[in-house]
């Protein structure tokens, strides 16, 4: 069984690439007996999906100039 570093590591590299099938099992298992990282992982779940609609370009506009 991974430890919850290595879990922590392979949740973030998620985001970025496809994980190989054996880290994705490893991973998988370790989330089914540790309710921490279970925990963390939903954390990162739900941060990648809030960013996915982020455009950085976007313009802003200043809601003191509008006065």
């Amino acid at each position: 069984m991974i430890m919850c570093r290595r879990a922590t590591e392979l949740m973030s590299q998620r985001l970025d690439r496809p994980l190989r099938w054996p880290e994705r099992l490893s991973l998988r298992f370790h989330l089914s007996m540790c309710g921490a990282c279970y925990q963390c992982n939903r954390q990162f779940e739900l941060l990648h999906r809030s960013g996915e609609g982020f455009d950085p370009d976007r313009k802003v506009r200043d809601p003191a100039s509008t006065q």
